[in-house]
């Protein structure tokens, strides 16, 4: 009966969390949906209207050698090319946007904006990231034990809890301006983004997710530094490795939430059951959260 007991409350704490996750994406789509579908239709409405007043003011042209234009424009977009300017357009393969490409493809960024357009560039790419994907995460975790030894050193040391939680937050306060504050005041600087997309660039960047609404050097209008860009690659390596810290902070939290309500749920259901084998049941489930 017991044994039964326990299994059942296993698999419920892999439901809650099912539930929570899907939960959350629903909330997500729905909150997403409603904050961008009318700025998306709007922009498309004064799309098309620009093309008809393109149209109207250039008699010489007609619908069908406008949308192949337009067409012309997306493929040069999507190889990489920037279609504003001229010719004299930096290149996106010099060393410096190489190896911020390098980073963004072994982290799995993938900003989207820039990849191979050359069969062999695929190729290597592809077993570039097959190696360098794994490698990656093996020195981000390296990163991240050596950061939790130096953490773990306190909780072992001879010292009081007030220096022990003053010491986590100076990590957390000093990576925060290191690693999430100062960059996008740089960025916003030399960009010329606002502080907010500054800050949003770095999160979408260090979370991973690379939407590549915004990518860092990449304004024909500009004159970058040289290294601009693999400084970059190099900030966005060891920022992962703090963030992968925090998140994994993060996520044992969630997991100890989702266990509390987990326990809550399940002792209420234990309470009809004999004593000794709500005792037991109740040992158990502390020995496993330990």
């Amino acid at each position: 009966m017991a044994r039964f007991q326990l299994v059942r409350v296993k698999m419920s704490l892999t439901a809650l969390l099912a539930l929570t996750h899907f939960t959350y994406l629903l909330i997500g789509a729905i909150v997403f949906q409603v904050l961008e579908r009318e700025a998306e239709n709007n922009n498309r409405n004064h799309f098309q209207l620009e093309k008809l007043n393109f149209l109207a003011n250039y008699t010489c042209l007609d619908g069908v050698a406008l949308e192949k234009f337009v067409q012309v424009i997306l493929d040069a977009w999507e190889n990489g090319v920037n279609p504003s300017g001229n010719s004299t357009n930096p290149t996106n393969w010099d060393f410096s946007s190489s190896f911020f490409f390098a980073g963004t493809v072994v982290t799995t960024i993938g900003y989207g904006n820039l990849s191979p357009s050359t069969v062999c560039g695929q190729v290597f790419c592809v077993f570039y990231a097959l190696c360098g994907i794994p490698l990656n995460l093996a020195f981000l975790k390296q990163l991240g034990k050596c950061l939790t030894v130096h953490l773990g050193r306190l909780e072992r040391g001879m010292v009081s809890k007030t220096v022990e939680v003053l010491a986590v937050s100076f990590f957390f306060i000093t990576g925060s301006l290191l690693f999430l504050i100062i960059p996008p005041l740089l960025f916003s600087y030399v960009e010329g983004w606002t502080f907010g997309e500054g800050f949003y660039f770095t999160f979408i960047t260090l979370s991973t997710i690379g939407f590549g609404d915004y990518v860092v050097g990449t304004d024909p209008g500009k004159e970058y530094i040289s290294l601009y860009r693999s400084l970059a690659g190099i900030w966005i390596i060891f920022a992962l490795g703090w963030l992968a810290l925090i998140f994994n902070v993060g996520s044992r939290i969630m997991e100890r939430l989702c266990f509390q309500v987990r326990s809550s749920i399940y002792f209420q259901g234990c309470r009809r059951l004999p004593a000794p084998t709500y005792l037991w049941l109740a040992f158990r489930s502390f020995c496993v959260n330990e």
